[in-house]
């Protein structure tokens, strides 16, 4: 079964919401606290048009930064593209070594 982007949305909003209601904070307070306007957090809730600087902030006001772990894991602890120069440098350092040994 496939979600679409807009369930997601609504999923998220559904979690901000329901964080929110936990802490006994009104939209108008968590807005204040995470100094968006009411009606973003409004439109973050019900899961509609909301940008990723008014989830982060909202998700600081609520002490729940742990989502983003979750919405962006960890970097992988190499990078590909290093690898690739690494051996690129050692393939190019060999060859010189052969060139000098072979020039007359």
């Amino acid at each position: 079964m496939a979600t679409t982007t807009e369930d997601l949305e609504r999923q998220l909003g559904r979690g901000i919401r329901a964080h929110r209601q936990r802490q006994n904070l009104t939209q108008a307070e968590l807005a204040d606290r995470a100094n968006v306007a009411l009606g973003s957090l409004k439109a973050l809730e019900q899961g509609r048009n909301s940008t990723t600087s008014t989830l982060v902030k909202v998700l600081r006001a609520l002490g729940q930064t742990e989502w983003l772990t979750h919405l962006a894991p960890p970097a992988p602890t190499f990078s590909p593209l290093e690898v690739a120069k690494q051996r690129t440098a050692e393939t190019r350092a060999r060859v010189s070594r052969v060139r000098k040994r072979t020039s007359p």
